[in-house]
């Protein structure tokens, strides 16, 4: 069955609308970003919550109608999406109870949640013939990109910069992909891509400049809700840097509403390192977006301006949510809390957004029998430099039984 497919594009900023074709990364009048529009009719006569019921497709492809492709490829033996919702114990003593819930998106094929929008970007680059993609990244999304290129046969040119993570670039080099990195910031990699694109006639894989990618990553909360059988949670902590997850977390709330799956939008919380904290200090302000000088150990967003700033704004207002920003020494305790507790291992920036929650806990913003959900979008396997600044390795003992009791003797969890 070939479901409705997307409509066409709306600016952000200006409100222009496009027809799908010919396709388009930005507003011609603005150049702002642009948000894809569906017929929410048509879907409604097509699909119904019933039909996803019975379908057997664990992956994002379950939500096809939702999503700018009219099919779905051939082979989906690697699996995006369909990551588990966690159900997680109360991980302060405190005298509020609440369910609180982890989107472990650290299970997806490159280990972030950055493979939904590289997946349904590499579809959509198929569609319109493209064999060449290009991408500006700190790593989660130049590792997806170098994945599932890999997977798929297309060829990954990214750009990162100087400081990221060696582990990140380490993937994207065994994955096969193109690897430039450049001498300068994410920023500055992200606008030499854009030039590229215009260049040598790239596909861009940029969140933050390709609506695409939006559309691949609102599908986190669409199985989140599905996981939680529709049963609308209070607030979704995203951790933020470009902006892209949290709009995309609004828009796929936002589909369900217009298709009457759901009754309201919870609010959406954003949070962000102090030390890139352009959307906390506009969302504290006029929500005028001014550029910061990032310096976070957080690196997965590290943004110096957001590109899809604009978008994360109006998803936060219009959730009726709020803005946090949070200290490193909090995030990677966070990180070591999360890890103890849950068992979900999540690198400093997928931490952040549960330091956020935490920080919330200790201020008593949260109330009795609140249900919260809290992204985890990467894995910390990818910066293990980080993790190891609030850890210590023990020394070494001898092989011999006394000097493993003495050791043993001396942690009073064993005893």
């Amino acid at each position: 069955m070939k479901y409705p497919s997307y409509t066409g594009f709306r600016c952000v900023r200006c409100g222009n609308t496009y027809p799908v074709e010919p396709f388009r990364y930005q507003c011609d009048s603005c150049s702002s970003n642009l948000d894809i529009q569906y017929d929410y009719n048509g879907i409604k006569n097509a699909w119904s919550r019933n039909s996803l019921k019975n379908n057997k497709d664990r992956s994002l492809y379950r939500f096809l109608p939702l999503l700018p492709i009219d099919r779905q490829p051939d082979n989906r033996s690697i699996q995006v999406g369909g990551t588990p919702l966690v159900r997680m114990k109360e991980p302060l003593n405190n005298d509020r109870s609440y369910e609180l819930y982890l989107k472990d998106d650290t299970r997806n094929p490159s280990g972030s949640l950055k493979d939904r929008a590289t997946e349904i970007g590499l579809i959509h680059a198929k569609n319109l013939n493209y064999d060449k993609v290009i991408a500006a990244s700190t790593g989660n999304a130049a590792a997806s990109l170098a994945a599932l290129s890999a997977f798929h046969g297309m060829q990954a040119v990214i750009l990162t910069p100087k400081n990221a993570p060696l582990a990140k670039l380490v993937q994207i080099l065994q994955y096969g992909a193109t690897l430039i990195p450049i001498d300068g910031s994410y920023d500055d990699a992200f606008d030499l891509s854009i030039e590229a694109v215009k260049e040598f006639g790239f596909y861009s894989r940029n969140t933050g400049f390709n609506p695409i990618m939006s559309e691949g990553k609102k599908t986190v909360i669409l199985e989140i809700m599905e996981q939680l059988n529709w049963k609308i949670p209070d607030r979704v902590y995203v951790p933020v840097g470009d902006g892209c997850i949290i709009g995309s977390v609004y828009k796929g709330l936002y589909d369900l509403l217009q298709l009457g799956w759901i009754s309201k939008i919870p609010m959406i919380i954003a949070v962000q390192a102090t030390g890139s904290m352009a959307i906390v200090n506009a969302l504290d302000s006029s929500n005028n977006l001014e550029p910061v000088k990032s310096n976070t150990i957080a690196d997965s967003i590290a943004v110096d301006f957001p590109r899809d700033g604009l978008k994360a704004i109006k998803a936060v207002h219009k959730s009726g949510g709020y803005g946090i920003a949070v200290e490193d020494d909090e995030i990677l305790s966070a990180q070591k809390m999360l890890s103890s507790q849950s068992g979900i291992f999540s690198e400093p920036a997928a931490a952040a957004a549960f330091a956020g929650f935490i920080q919330d806990v200790e201020e008593g913003k949260i109330n009795d029998g609140e249900r919260i959900v809290t992204l985890i979008t990467g894995t910390g396997l990818k910066d293990i430099t980080a993790a190891q600044r609030k850890l210590v390795i023990p020394d070494p003992v001898k092989p011999d039984i006394k000097a493993l009791k003495h050791v043993i003797q001396q942690i009073s969890d064993l005893t």
